[in-house]
């Protein structure tokens, strides 16, 4: 099939054609970036957090302040375990994906000349990691020697687990068992890794630099209980944990409570929702810019009768009108992809420089193009079929 009577064809419909071919550019642009965002937030959604997450509910009370603090936060733990279900209970200062932390930057030696990542400070109370579900993979949980006070967060142990980001990060290559570093002057010595453990908002990379500290409930930690119960009883663990430290505590407030896999879910509700908006955009795109080709090819059927009648007359078969109509579609296509690629480069740079997004990864260009080239060849399939049908008798018609 020749090519330069179509190129001719094209040349003498320069604006519909140049239309059509925006249209690919801007459909191409926005597929590609929009389709690179949903992977984003999708596979953000699927991090692992290192806990037991189908086990765990929780409940943030206005915790107990002065003296009384640690016998009365201990006595609520014991009434807690009691509950049926329940394996285990403990306070801790906080969970991860409940989009609150304490952080800090370690020294990594004495005189605080070397500063260490950003990183999340978690403290828990006695057997909390097997509460949480955390698993070590080097080295020894927290003894009950370990589980001590703590001066405004910082625990007096000086014993501290990380996780295996942490350990890659700050001893690349070497054993973690051993090393420390300081917060302030007080100096902390890792006993033990643990495979995963995110922080409380998630941070790129750096989304799992965490270190775990033991201490003893006291007035700092003494508000967010965390239970771990049978997964098919959540709900009523709940309610029941709920009504206990009412009854036990008559002036203490329960300002949150939920399942673990509620909280997740509420802190990856925004994600899905850009998520479900981006996929929107992105079909209701094609779908216009499926009916662009379609109702453009339509047109040049409906232009082209007599010439088609011409063609069929003189020896063309239907294969080749209809090849005629999808080359053309092909060329128009492609001329737009062309475009869109170097308009999706440009997006994605004004994405990387505002909102922090990676750069876009070459392997979206090529599938972008292929989806586009098949719905262009599909939109145009109707419109050319019909085409391909067109008797020879209408050359003869109007002469």
């Amino acid at each position: 099939m020749e090519l330069l009577p179509i190129l001719s064809s094209l040349r003498r419909h320069k604006l519909a054609a140049g239309l059509l071919m925006l249209e690919i550019a801007v459909a191409c642009a926005i597929l590609c970036n929009a389709v690179f965002m949903i992977r984003q937030r999708l596979s953000e959604m699927q991090v692992h957090t290192g806990l037991a997450e189908s086990e765990l509910v929780w409940l943030k009370t206005d915790g107990v302040s002065g003296a009384d603090a640690t016998p009365v936060t201990e006595s609520n733990l014991a009434a807690l375990r009691g509950i049926p279900g329940v394996k285990s209970a403990v306070v801790v200062a906080s969970l991860p994906l409940s989009n609150d932390d304490m952080n800090f930057n370690p020294s990594m030696d004495a005189d605080g000349k070397h500063r260490g990542p950003n990183m999340e400070l978690m403290v828990g109370s006695p057997g909390y990691l097997h509460a949480l579900g955390i698993k070590l993979v080097e080295g020894h949980d927290f003894s009950a020697d370990d589980y001590a006070g703590v001066d405004t967060w910082l625990p007096h142990s000086p014993s501290m687990i990380v996780t295996r980001a942490v350990a890659e990060r700050l001893w690349p290559g070497q054993s973690a068992l051993g090393q420390a570093f300081w917060i302030g002057t007080k100096r902390y010595q890792v006993i033990g890794v643990v495979d995963h453990m995110v922080r409380g908002e998630l941070r790129g990379n750096a989304s799992e630099y965490t270190a775990l500290f033991a201490a003893r409930p006291s007035a700092e930690l003494s508000s967010l209980y965390v239970l771990r119960a049978d997964p098919s009883a959540l709900d009523r663990v709940l309610r029941d944990a709920a009504a206990k430290l009412a009854a036990l505590n008559p002036q203490m407030l329960i300002n949150d409570k939920g399942t673990y896999p509620g909280l997740r879910g509420n802190y990856f509700a925004s994600d899905r929702a850009m998520a479900w908006l981006l996929a929107t955009v992105c079909t209701a795109l094609l779908i216009v810019t499926a009916l662009g080709i379609g109702g453009l090819a339509s047109f040049w059927v409906a232009q082209r009768r007599r010439q088609i009648g011409i063609r069929r007359a003189i020896g063309a078969t239907r294969g080749d009108i209809l090849r005629y109509f999808q080359t053309e579609n092909f060329l128009i296509v492609s001329g737009g992809i062309g475009l869109g690629m170097v308009l999706a480069y440009t997006i994605n740079l004004a994405l990387m420089s505002h909102y922090e997004l990676p750069r876009l990864p070459l392997a979206y260009f090529p599938v972008g193009a292929l989806a586009l080239w098949l719905l262009g060849q599909l939109a145009v399939l109707g419109p050319a079929l019909r085409a391909s049908h067109v008797p020879p008798v209408v050359a003869t018609r109007s002469v």
